[in-house]
């Protein structure tokens, strides 16, 4: 599909440019230049040591773990790993961060051009290349609802290792935006280098907008809106600041380049200060940091120990376990998911049954209670094997609902599917015998019905079926019903 077929009609002859700078929080335990911990949820100010405040004659030390993540990140995205790359001192002052610079990474990153495949809305594929991905440590945190008239200022989150991945502003709409940063928070996810909760900050996004009339080459002037921490919000302040720009240049002005603050409350951004270039920064290499140097045997060390990543695991997925695309793509969305899926297929001895029971009657339960896949109360063992008792025709399918909804309430969560369908009397009967006596009954309490459907009212069968299943509390097994009493009834 074309730029002009994806184009949204609501802008008119305006074509949005979108790039985002999106921070990953590193999975560390300590922090990238010192030893203090990265632990969420502590105290203000007790996980902030002299090498985070910046106190006189500390030296700080490069964190190997944040660096092996970081090559692992490089390497999932196809990119040009630079074993040699240089901290730079980003220059400025803001009381969370009391250094006045950051340690980043400038013209040298340990990351270079590389490209990620999204998966859009509609289904259409698109590669959005990604410049560059930088190490850096992040700032405190300001809290302005703390002590009434003043900022209170917590540095515990000072120094965590960050990895700042940067694309081209090849994006065209909120939508794929959004869409670029699902997938961006997956594939982390799936390498373990983040934890990707967006609610504690582990990764935030930074959107640049601007917009230029539809066929240009100029870009427009841009702004950008920061610290954006949901998939939600990133799609709304997005479509908010194309509207406002658009707006702003038909009315006859101009976009000032300026840092924007998004407001999900109010649904609008709002300017926050004018926006630096690089050069107001200062950037200049940190002297009291070597170069970064990895060697040929770590890097070919951090290859080999490269997990499967989301696009292998959907194609396994769709060759090995029968799966369809649209499947597959819903599945391996969610790490968490996906791992959950893998262990019921194993537990139910086929991936397409635990597939559509996961994307029906699990999701529907996860979303009903607003639970994730870690806080299933159905466990993947117990869903496996509610399969394989449908498969083996153990239970019927309408039973087998009704016994997922009983594990999912059932506050027993060692309780086994042999275990309830024997303590409840589950069991499905397929005893052909028993089955005729029944159907035999039936039939001859319901002649007229009889004379109906051997006059070509086929639908009349269903009635039939349904008498059976009543008369057996649902118990009958449907393949058994349905031979016997069309047999019957025919004859």
């Amino acid at each position: 599909m074309s730029a002009n077929e994806r184009a949204d009609p609501r802008w008119g002859d305006w074509e949005p440019v979108i790039g985002l700078e999106v921070h990953v929080q590193l999975s560390t335990r300590s922090k990238m230049f010192s030893t203090s911990s990265t632990a969420f949820g502590a105290a203000p100010n007790t996980q902030a040591n002299a090498v985070d405040l910046g106190l006189p004659g500390v030296l700080p030390v490069i964190n190997r773990e944040a660096v092996r993540k970081a090559v692992q990140f490089g390497l999932a995205v196809g990119a040009e790993v630079n074993q040699r790359s240089v901290f730079d001192r980003k220059n400025y002052f803001y009381p969370d961060l009391p250094k006045g610079y950051q340690i980043s990474q400038f013209k040298h990153p340990i990351v270079g051009r590389g490209a990620l495949t999204v998966t859009l809305p509609g289904g259409e594929q698109r590669t959005i290349g990604i410049t560059r991905a930088h190490l850096e440590e992040d700032a405190g945190k300001s809290i302005h609802d703390a002590v009434p008239g003043r900022t209170a200022i917590d540095l515990n989150r000072a120094g965590t290792p960050l990895l700042e991945v940067v694309s081209e502003p090849e994006l065209r709409s909120a939508s794929e935006a959004a869409a670029y940063f699902r997938t961006l928070h997956s594939l982390v996810r799936y390498l373990g280098i983040c934890d990707g909760n967006l609610a504690e900050g582990s990764m935030r996004c930074d959107a640049n907008v601007s917009v230029r009339r539809r066929g240009s080459n100029v870009l427009g002037q841009r702004t950008e809106t920061k610290n954006i921490n949901s998939f939600r919000f990133v799609e709304q302040a997005i479509d908010f600041e194309i509207a406002r720009q658009i707006a702003v240049l038909e009315a006859g002005g101009s976009i000032v380049q300026e840092t924007r603050l998004y407001d999900p409350d109010a649904n609008e951004t709002r300017a926050m200060r004018t926006k630096e270039d690089s050069d107001d920064y200062r950037y200049f290499p940190d002297p009291d940091l070597q170069p970064l140097v990895v060697s040929d045997q770590e890097l070919e060390a951090i290859a080999a120990a490269m997990p499967e990543l989301p696009t292998a695991r959907r194609m396994r997925y769709v060759e090995q376990l029968g799966l369809t695309e649209y499947d597959a793509e819903l599945i391996v969305a969610d790490p968490d998911l996906a791992e959950y899926f893998e262990a019921t297929a194993a537990a139910a001895g086929g991936g397409k049954a635990a597939a559509n029971w996961i994307l029906g009657d699990l999701t529907a339960a996860l979303n009903r209670d607003e639970c994730t896949v870690r806080e299933s109360r159905v466990s993947s063992d117990q869903l496996g094997q509610l399969i394989q008792r449908i498969n083996d025709g153990t239970i019927s399918g309408k039973i087998g609902k009704t016994l997922f909804e009983t594990l999912w309430n059932d506050a027993d969560t060692r309780a086994t599917v042999d275990g309830l369908i024997d303590a409840r009397g589950l069991r499905q009967v397929s005893d052909s015998g028993a089955i005729e006596t029944i159907v035999d009954d039936i039939i001859a309490a319901n002649p007229k019905q009889v004379e109906q459907f051997k006059g070509g009212k086929d639908k009349v069968f269903g009635f039939f079926v349904g008498q059976v299943m009543k008369a057996t509390q649902g118990k009958a097994n449907p393949k058994a019903v349905n031979d016997i009493l069309r047999a019957k009834l025919s004859g």
